[in-house]
């Protein structure tokens, strides 16, 4: 603090006073403007705080709120005394405001206590307002209750404020930021420090209630688990619900979810759950449990006589259309089978199989092996080789279980080839003999299987003698052939016939026709030949 006046010449010494509340003043530094000497009175509150400079400036160290005082420079002459006072303000910036004793949770429609907005270490004292969002919160009956006060350390004599907020929140408050602040008055004016943001947990009650089906499937099958969850909008969410199964009108009270284990097709209907404390706040859901059902008739293992007749049916009953397919050993059918008569090429195994496409892995299948069994059949060619040295003979054998083929010649003549077999299919082979007879002799085929025991002989003549030769067995491939052969020659037989038909027909007309023409002509010439006899006899009894 300068002294406030021009330095006198006939100065004797300088003083330094401060004046107490009730006016008296207390002396506490002294210098001579001779001795250059320096003394402090002895006052304890500024013991070795206090510095007085040749130019009487005096400097008060380690600052306290009780130096605010009107402090006075006295300079003294022999004839005169000059004052010069200094008032003195001092300044504490408090302490940054922290909301603190924060509710855990802020209930809708209840006036609580969100918190206390602290700040402390403050001179003078300062002032809190409350924030909401940023703007500003004014005391609103029943919705918005602050309460302020302040309080003064005796021995620092620094001001603590504290303002305490009442507020009536609702669900507009969710994730509503709250800050508070302190203003407050420093040597360059008015000053604001703010808070940190403060966010609540708001409570309010359930409005709606919603049911999930976990996992979340795009269908159910039989067999699945399924979990129902059961939901509030609330907060803290319910923690329990009554849930209710169709056909049962009494609730289970379970926690949100409830599982179904294994269903099964009469699982199928409306589901709900609802508060336990308030039943009229319900959801529903509607669950479809698919299933799919495959009846096979017959199945597994059938053994059937070769031109019987076998009925087979897949039945199928499913909680939607579903797909039907027919497998022969791997191979897809392009319709069901059906046996009028069974044939050898008829065995084997059969797959029904269906599906439902929107229900994954909601699949069925059923199989049936198909044994077509036979007795023996035998039928034996002979045929001459083109160089007239041998003969095959073969002997062409139908029959399941795969009949085994014997031969037995009765006779002389060489065996060129004693046997060649073809391979056994759709219950059809044969066996082949080449031999070179001497003489006649009789060749014997016998077809043997678990059904019965078949024989079949053949007489072939010597090499030298020729015979007529017996057609080849035709297999089940030239037989096809043969058969859209004969088709065909039949087909162009008809049309031939059709086509002489039709010619015979307009030459019939066309004949008819001329006859009659015919007719008309000869008595129109019969005519003129009577006339011609009359004008002759005419002429002649003239003369």
């Amino acid at each position: 603090m300068p002294c406030r006046l021009d330095v006198p010449q006939n100065l004797m010494f300088g003083k330094w006073k401060y004046e107490k509340p009730d006016g008296s003043p207390v002396f506490i530094a002294f210098r001579s403007s001779t001795k250059k000497s320096v003394q402090y009175d002895d006052v304890p509150e500024y013991k070795d705080r206090l510095s007085l400079s040749e130019n009487y400036t005096l400097s008060i160290s380690n600052a306290r709120i009780s130096d605010e005082k009107r402090f006075v420079c006295m300079l003294v002459t022999e004839d005169n005394v000059f004052e010069a006072p200094t008032v003195v303000k001092v300044f504490k910036q408090p302490s940054k405001p922290e909301i603190v004793s924060k509710a855990l949770f802020l209930e809708t429609e209840q006036l609580k206590k969100l918190g206390d907005c602290i700040s402390e270490d403050s001179y003078p004292d300062g002032n809190i307002t409350w924030y909401r969002n940023g703007k500003v919160l004014h005391p609103l009956e029943g919705a918005v209750v602050i309460i302020f006060k302040k309080e003064m350390d005796p021995v620092t004599q620094l001001y603590t404020m504290t303002s305490t907020l009442e507020y009536k929140t609702t669900k507009a408050d969710i994730q509503m930021p709250f800050t508070c602040s302190v203003t407050y008055y420093g040597p360059s004016g008015q000053k604001t420090v703010h808070s940190e943001q403060a966010v609540f947990d708001i409570y309010y009650p359930t409005e709606q209630v919603t049911i999930q089906v976990l996992p979340p499937k795009t269908a159910i099958k039989e067999g699945d688990n399924v979990t129902l969850k059961c939901l509030g909008n609330g907060n803290p969410p319910p923690e329990e619900f009554l849930f209710y199964l169709p056909g049962q009108p009494e609730g289970i009270r379970s926690s949100n979810t409830y599982t179904l284990t294994d269903v099964r097709r009469n699982a199928t209907g409306d589901y709900k759950c609802s508060l336990i404390d308030k039943k009229s706040m319900i959801a529903s859901t509607a669950i479809t449990v698919h299933y799919l059902d495959l009846s096979l008739n017959p199945s597994g293992e059938v053994t059937r006589q070769i031109g019987d007749a076998l009925p087979v049916s897949c039945t199928i009953s499913a909680s939607r259309n579903a797909t039907v397919v027919w497998m022969k050993d791997n191979i897809r059918l392009r319709s069901s089978p059906s046996f009028s008569s069974l044939h050898y090429q008829d065995a084997g195994n059969y797959v029904c199989e269906t599906a439902l496409q929107e229900v994954e892995g909601l699949k069925k299948r059923e199989s049936l092996t198909l044994i077509v069994e036979g007795k023996p059949q035998i039928k034996m060619t002979k045929k001459t080789d083109p160089s007239g040295l041998s003969k095959t003979i073969i002997c062409h054998v139908e029959g399941f279980p795969k009949p085994a083929i014997q031969w037995t010649i009765t006779g002389s003549g060489s065996v060129i080839n004693q046997t060649e077999e073809s391979p056994y299919i759709n219950g059809r082979y044969y066996s082949k003999i080449i031999i070179s007879p001497e003489e006649n002799v009789t060749l014997t085929c016998t077809a043997e299987n678990q059904l019965e025991r078949t024989v079949n002989s053949l007489n072939v003549s010597a090499i030298s003698i020729p015979e007529h030769d017996e057609a080849d067995e035709i297999s089940d491939e030239n037989r096809e052939k043969v058969n859209d052969q004969a088709k065909l020659i039949v087909g162009i037989v008809v049309g031939l016939l059709l086509a002489a038909l039709v010619a015979g027909v307009v030459y019939w007309l066309y004949m008819k026709k001329s006859k009659t023409a015919s007719k008309h002509v000869n008595k129109d010439l019969g005519n003129m030949e009577e006339n011609k006899k009359l004008e002759e006899n005419n002429h002649k009894t003239e003369a």
